[in-house]
């Protein structure tokens, strides 16, 4: 039975290792890599957000920046104070 368990145990450990992945921080996939924010973006960007790390994914023509939370870092859309996404091409 132990090696039954053992060989069960393999995968889910690798499966477990997949989900620390770290987020890439510029570039990538989708990525266009850092920018400057321009102050037009800036001034309407909600505060809580870090600019810093703001740039535009070619995929969508949004703003993005690298949020790093208390148990998990994520890319998040730049969004105004009214909760509106920033992007410098109309969706679609």
């Amino acid at each position: 039975m132990t090696r039954a368990k053992a060989f069960l145990a393999a995968p889910l450990t690798l499966l477990i290792l997949a989900a620390c992945e770290p987020v890439p921080t510029s570039g990538g996939p989708g990525g266009a890599g850092r920018v400057t924010v321009p102050e037009a973006v800036s001034s309407i960007a909600a505060s809580h957000q870090d600019l810093t790390t703001a740039r535009v994914r070619e995929d969508d023509g949004c703003y993005w920046y690298t949020h790093r939370g208390p148990v998990e870092t994520t890319e998040l859309p730049l969004r105004t104070s009214n909760g509106n996404p920033i992007c410098v091409r109309p969706a679609g």
